[in-house]
């Protein structure tokens, strides 16, 4: 079990709201965070949807439902986060936005023991540690999309982290919210997306290439693989802004010309092409 009782969620966008119903699921108290109210009504409607289909599958029953919703409260104001215990924050994956968050973070939670968490899948923990006055505190809790389906959470302690919080946070996550953890070097795309993005962005290059379409791709790796779901699928599913953020960020730490975002993909982001979230990406969607 784990001392961990209020959680705090900046953000609730895709993940943002996923990780929030993780964790108020679970039995924890969450508040969510967004910058503006038209934005939190949005992330509060995605998790209510996501917790009413939850329930019409049988996978968590009406009370419980509603038990967990009991357990969300929403804000715009930051400072609300004084007495969190941990707060994640699951923005865009901009060092920027992130390094600013943490920064506020760090004046307005004022448990001393506090837990800074950071959902970032390429961005450097150390940057986000070392912007605060508690470097020790810090640590990259990484969730898959969807939270609350997929079970593995990356912990990636920056090279400031204390062992006190690697253990809280682990305690948390496997003991707490179920998930199974791994852990990491704090080095762009940690483990999985180390291996992931250098596959899609080759996908990307042979579809662009002209060397396969987009469905014999995506079947050969389904059925030739045994993959759930083809690279221009699921890179769809990942957001092709995020996937060129995270290629961006593992490029520029490794400058290996596998990690660079091929040409199609950029100008897709440009177009606003980014896949399921933004209804049309290498596929369309309703």
């Amino acid at each position: 079990m784990t001392d961990i009782e209020r959680v705090g969620v900046v953000g609730c966008g895709q993940m943002g709201a996923g990780i929030a119903e993780v964790c108020a699921r679970s039995g924890l108290e969450v508040m969510v965070a967004e910058t503006t109210g038209e934005a939190l009504e949005i992330g509060r409607t995605r998790l209510t949807t996501s917790l009413d289909k939850a329930a019409a599958r049988g996978k968590i029953s009406e009370e419980e439902r509603d038990a967990t919703l009991e357990r969300l409260s929403f804000t715009t104001d930051l400072g609300e986060f004084a007495d969190r215990d941990l707060v994640i924050e699951a923005v865009v994956e901009s060092e920027q936005i992130k390094t600013e968050i943490f920064q506020v973070l760090d004046q307005v939670v004022t448990r001393p023991d506090a837990i800074l968490a950071s959902n970032t899948s390429s961005i450097p923990l150390v940057k986000l540690a070392v912007a605060t006055s508690r470097p020790d505190q810090v640590i990259g809790i990484h969730f898959f999309n969807p939270a609350p389906v997929q079970s593995l959470v990356e912990l990636v302690p920056a090279l400031t982290t204390g062992e006190e919080t690697i253990k809280r946070a682990e305690a948390l996550v496997e003991g707490v919210l179920g998930k199974h953890a791994i852990h990491a070097l704090d080095r762009a795309g940690f483990v999985v997306n180390a291996l992931l993005i250098p596959y899609l962005l080759s996908a990307i290059r042979m579809f662009a290439s002209g060397v396969a379409n987009r469905e014999d791709i995506d079947n050969g790796m389904e059925m030739g693989c045994a993959h759930p779901m083809g690279p221009l699928k699921l890179s769809d599913l990942i957001g092709l802004d995020t996937i060129a953020a995270i290629a961006d960020s593992m490029y520029s730490e490794y400058k290996e010309p596998l990690y660079a975002a091929p040409p199609l993909l950029l100008r897709m982001v440009d177009a606003g092409r980014l896949g399921r979230k933004t209804g049309s990406g290498f596929y369309e969607y309703a």
